[in-house]
């Protein structure tokens, strides 16, 4: 009984290897005879199996000859093209090329079912080269320009955008370039003033009362009140106390640390006899008057300092309202500078790009 059992299931499993042996063909074939050097051609490789074996193509890659002189430049994957029953239909394409002139013998490739190997048929392929017409060159043509590429958005949209961003920051800055100009800048002129010192302020006072001639004139009082106010005022600027104010003695008891005892009564002597002339209509003789002016010269002469700024720089005062607004158009100026600057590289790159696109 084991016997017989035995011996059914082996011719079972023989009957199966037979009819799966069967099932699987391969088929090679090339698309072209005969091509050009450097055309492609396709060698197809359809192999017909049992559904559910394992298939293992030849062991090819790109850039391998699949004879001398025929060499693989892509290889597709594989695609199911049928199905009948419970065999399928694979198909590989492989993509070849040639450089040399001559026919070519492609030997039969080998693929592998369940681990066993398959064969189809040998394939030939004719590479020819193109016939030149040395005798009649007028009849070449040169060669065609290259086609322009389709316009796409996607290149064109960048600097599209680009281009709205510069007009609106060129619309910003004439924007904020009118306000600046409406706002006029706020300009602080720093004045120079020229001061004459106290001294000299003095002695041009005395030099003019000598031009006038005062001092021989009959209205001594007009002479004296001229003299005696140039004094006091020199005092008041040169001393610090308010001379204008005093009393002739009180201007007098002021002077008793300045100079000498002969100078202090030398200007005692001359206020005396100017009281005396304002309030008394006291008349003195020609060479007092003159004696009275030259102390008064030899007083200041002799009490000046030397030394004295005699320029000064006044610098006003902004108001707050001023000080924004200066900020404001400080901001504004950078703000333009800015945007000039940007506005400049912007469109540089974009102009460097579209000329590219146009190549």
């Amino acid at each position: 009984m084991k016997v017989k059992i035995g011996y059914i299931l082996s011719t079972l499993m023989l009957c199966f290897n037979l009819t799966a042996k069967a099932q699987v063909t391969v088929e090679q074939m090339v698309d072209s005879i005969g091509i050009l050097i450097g055309e492609q051609a396709h060698l197809s490789l359809k192999v017909t199996f049992p559904q559910g074996s394992r298939l293992q193509w030849p062991n090819l890659k790109e850039r391998q000859y699949v004879t001398p002189g025929v060499e693989i430049v892509d290889i597709a994957k594989p695609d199911t093209i049928g199905k009948e029953g419970n065999s399928l239909q694979v198909e590989r394409v492989y993509t070849i090329t040639s450089f040399d002139e001559r026919l070519y013998a492609i030997p039969a490739l080998t693929v592998k079912v369940n681990g066993k190997p398959y064969q189809g048929a040998n394939s030939a392929l004719k590479v020819i080269t193109v016939s030149v017409d040395t005798l009649h060159p007028n009849q070449f043509y040169p060669p065609k320009d290259v086609q322009d590429n389709p316009f796409k958005w996607s290149e064109w949209a960048p600097f599209f955008w680009l281009s709205i961003l510069i007009v609106v920051l060129g619309l910003a800055g004439g924007y904020l370039y009118i306000r600046l100009r409406e706002n006029k800048p706020i300009i602080t002129k720093i004045r120079i003033v020229r001061h004459v010192p106290p001294h000299q302020r003095a002695l041009n006072a005395i030099e003019k009362i000598k031009a006038d001639h005062m001092q021989t004139s009959e209205n001594q009082k007009a002479y004296y009140t001229k003299l005696t106010n140039t004094l006091r005022m020199y005092i008041q600027e040169r001393f610090n106390f308010n001379a204008m104010e005093m009393t002739s003695d009180q201007i007098i008891e002021h002077l008793q640390q300045v100079g000498d005892q002969k100078m202090i009564d030398e200007l005692r002597e001359l206020f005396q006899t100017a009281d005396l002339v304002k309030f008394a209509k006291y008349s003195t003789l020609l060479n007092e008057n003159d004696l009275n002016l030259v102390n008064a010269v030899n007083f200041i002469d002799q009490t000046k300092q030397e030394g004295q700024n005699v320029e000064e720089r006044i610098v006003p005062q902004l108001s707050d309202d001023e000080i924004r607004e200066r900020h404001s158009r400080l901001t504004i100026k950078t703000l333009l500078y800015g945007i000039g600057i940007l506005m400049g590289a912007l469109l540089i790159y974009v102009i460097y790009n579209i000329y590219m696109l146009l190549g």
